[in-house]
């Protein structure tokens, strides 16, 4: 009875049939290991894996905060198998100059919501995600969606109870308006100073989304499925996702995002006066690969800390050169050394006293190596403009007590990129609420670089209303992979931007961690560019090695397609189209940069490569 038993159960799986085919298909291979061919021959009928566990955990990130690992179990083959995991990034809004009590609630904050996170992945979604294969990237990010929008909702009823049980105090909420509601005090502006409706207008900050405790369970356990899907078909991850991109339709070619690569960070905070600058970038030429980039970029770093050598202030060549006890006759008061201090961006840390001392520190470290900024090497400046608004001021804190307003920054932008025409792109240039200003400045250099939004794309789920994006008027965003950001949620934003003519550009967030999966994302959505940070810290270096492991994985396939050169759309024709070139760009006689950030005899292209001996770069 048993035999009988088990031979009907092994025919109807046809298992003597399976083995038979598999022995005659062997037999002319003769394989080495038989058993072996046997195994991989017979798994081809095996069932698809799916997930079984799915299990999170505290861990730190590259700066030492606690952020999240997702690990994704599954059944493969009647046996449990670790597949993959996902680290997630964190990101903060809080500002370099937080008072040590913001500070330290932004940290419990943090705790709060891995543990939280932890909390949900170990139990909800380990239950929710179940025998689901992980190869369904769309169902499963549906069902991640939907998972968060019931927490949200549930936060909002306990919020709504405490704010009924508190009715008394139902007033409090207007006082987080008070900094950006310098309407009033705007009248005060210097006399002889002429006032735009624009300033007088200023819009007020929108408040800072607020993020769900443990939100950072949802991106973490999408990025964690994409990696399983990937890991299961045997595949490259940014293969998959382009997969998934392109509705499972192989590219043929497939270009790399270029690197924004960060050779200066800029303290905005430190004694130095320059706040305007953040990151001071690098951007190689198009037609050079990736490798021949990077390495220029490192050829051009080690000038940059040779001419940074001598303390106090910013040498000329010859000096560099001269013994090191020179190095104590300062003279004129100059910015602090950057030297030996390396930023968690993974570059050096400087401080400057006027916009022209960085760009011309790039342009004579260019020249004494014989390389040609605008031609052989590009810049890129992080402005980070929303963190220099002075709210009572209405104005924009550009050098320590220099304000410009929204519309003179603007025209001071285009004088800058007059002068350094090897700057081509900004990112945030003007804080995102000042939409009018990025109109006009798209409109006036739009065509001469990227004018990027960084702080503006932070919550991509924020961005998308109605097929239409809510960003200011720009040539690209930079979007991040973190908290509630899922991987289906880049495929359709990315997708978008290219159907809009913007360029995207994935961006790491500050809080960087050793997972490399963003270059995979980068690679895969089609990214223009890539902006990891400096050569310098190991969380960032992977993803270089990563982005240049896909070089050559990608050339070796033949399956790489160089990109041409850079270029830039010219929103004023599409916007403007009756208004004449002087109408936009202020001439040069009209409108200057201010005098603390400009040299007033400065002649770029003529800088020679060898300064005089009694000469510096202030």
């Amino acid at each position: 009875e048993l035999r009988r038993e088990a031979a009907e159960y092994y025919r109807g799986q046809r298992v003597p049939q399976r083995v038979e085919e598999a022995l005659n298909a062997l037999f002319p291979l003769c394989p080495a290991d038989l058993y072996g061919a046997l195994a991989n021959y017979l798994s081809t009928f095996s069932k698809a894996p799916v997930i079984c566990k799915l299990a999170g955990r505290k861990v730190l990130d590259g700066v030492g905060k606690p952020t999240l690992e997702v690990e994704i179990y599954c059944t493969v083959k009647n046996y449990e198998k670790r597949i993959c995991s996902a680290i997630m990034s964190s990101h903060s809004h809080v500002p370099e100059n937080a008072s040590p009590e913001i500070t330290e609630g932004d940290e419990k904050e943090r705790n709060d919501t891995v543990t939280t996170a932890v909390e949900w992945v170990n139990e909800s979604l380990n239950t929710m995600l179940r025998d689901l294969k992980p190869t369904d990237q769309c169902e499963i990010d549906k069902m991640l969606g939907e998972y968060f929008r019931k927490k949200v909702e549930e936060k909002k009823e306990i919020q709504k109870e405490e704010e009924e049980e508190a009715a008394p105090l139902s007033c409090a909420p207007s006082a987080p308006s008070a900094p950006s509601a310098p309407s009033g005090k705007k009248k005060a502006a210097k006399p002889g100073k002429k006032t735009s409706s624009t300033e007088r207008t200023l819009p007020p900050a929108e408040p800072i989304e607020p993020v769900l405790c443990g939100s950072l369970a949802i991106g973490g356990t999408s990025l964690a499925v994409a990696k399983a899907g990937a890991t299961i078909n045997h595949i490259p991850l940014y293969l998959h996702i382009a997969l998934l991109k392109y509705n499972q339709d192989s590219p043929k070619e497939m270009t790399l995002p270029h690197p924004m690569i960060t050779l200066l960070n800029c303290e905005k905070f430190s004694p130095a006066k320059l706040k305007l600058v953040k990151e001071l970038m690098l951007i190689p030429p198009a037609q050079l690969s990736l490798r021949q980039g990077i390495e220029r970029v490192l050829d051009i770093q080690k000038e940059v800390m040779r001419l940074l050598e001598p303390a106090g202030k910013v040498p000329s060549p010859q000096l560099a050169d001269s013994k090191k006890g020179k190095a104590h006759n300062t003279g004129k008061k100059a910015p602090p050394p950057a030297l030996k201090r390396v930023s968690h961006l993974g570059c050096l840390i400087t401080g400057w006293d006027n916009l022209e001392q960085p760009l011309l520190l790039m342009q004579t470290a260019c020249n004494n190596i014989g390389l040609e900024l605008g031609t052989d090497m590009y810049l890129a400046i992080n402005c980070a403009a929303h963190e220099l608004m002075d709210y009572v001021k209405g104005k924009y804190e550009i050098l320590t007590g220099t304000f410009r307003s929204p519309d003179e920054m603007v025209d001071m932008y285009v004088e800058l990129i007059n002068k350094f025409p090897s700057i081509i792109a900004l990112v945030d240039p003007l804080r995102k609420e000042d939409r009018q200003q990025w109109n006009n400045i798209c409109c006036a250099l739009g065509s001469k670089c990227y004018l990027i939004a960084e702080d503006a794309a932070t919550n991509i789920s924020k961005l998308k209303i109605d097929q239409n994006m809510n960003v200011p008027m720009c040539s690209g965003v930079v979007l991040k992979y973190i908290n509630q950001t899922k991987v289906s949620d880049l495929i359709e934003f990315t997708g978008l931007l290219d159907g809009q003519r913007h360029i995207t550009i994935l961006g790491s967030p500050d809080g960087e961690s050793s997972d490399d999966s963003l270059v995979d994302l980068a690679v895969g959505l089609g990214a223009r560019f890539i902006k990891l940070g400096g050569l310098s810290r190991g969380e960032r270096v992977t993803k270089y090695n990563r982005l240049l492991a896909i070089e050559e994985e990608l050339a070796k396939n033949r399956t790489l397609r160089s990109e041409a050169n850079f270029e830039f759309p010219d929103f004023a024709e599409e916007t403007q189209p009756e208004k004449e070139a002087s109408d936009i760009i202020p001439s040069p006689e009209q409108d200057s940069l201010p005098p603390q950030l400009s040299q007033p005899a400065l002649q770029v292209h003529n800088l020679p490569a060898q300064l005089p001996d009694n000469s510096t770069l202030t």
